[in-house]
């Protein structure tokens, strides 16, 4: 399942750095997260990252996008693949 940000974000810029898929990118109002780019960090690390670092945490799971591990994982492989 993809993560998203809520609107409790206070824009700390700590979250946008540690996204290993370049997921997270600064909205209109608060930062954001691609979910075609989301893994959880799944591949790169046990854990999301940005969740790790998030001071007000505001990053659960997004419910819009259900993913197993396993897709979460061939997500993070076609992310990953050479051209």
């Amino acid at each position: 399942m993809a993560l998203r940000i809520t609107d409790q974000c206070v824009n700390c810029d700590v979250c946008e750095p540690e996204c290993p898929n370049e997921a997270i990118f600064e909205g209109p109002e608060h930062y954001e997260i691609n979910p075609s780019r989301c893994t959880e960090c799944v591949g790169h690390f046990d854990r999301p990252q940005c969740v790790q670092v998030c001071p007000v945490d505001c990053i659960p799971r997004d419910p819009a996008y259900p993913e197993t591990e396993a897709e979460l994982q061939a997500k993070f492989e076609r992310l990953t693949a050479a051209p």
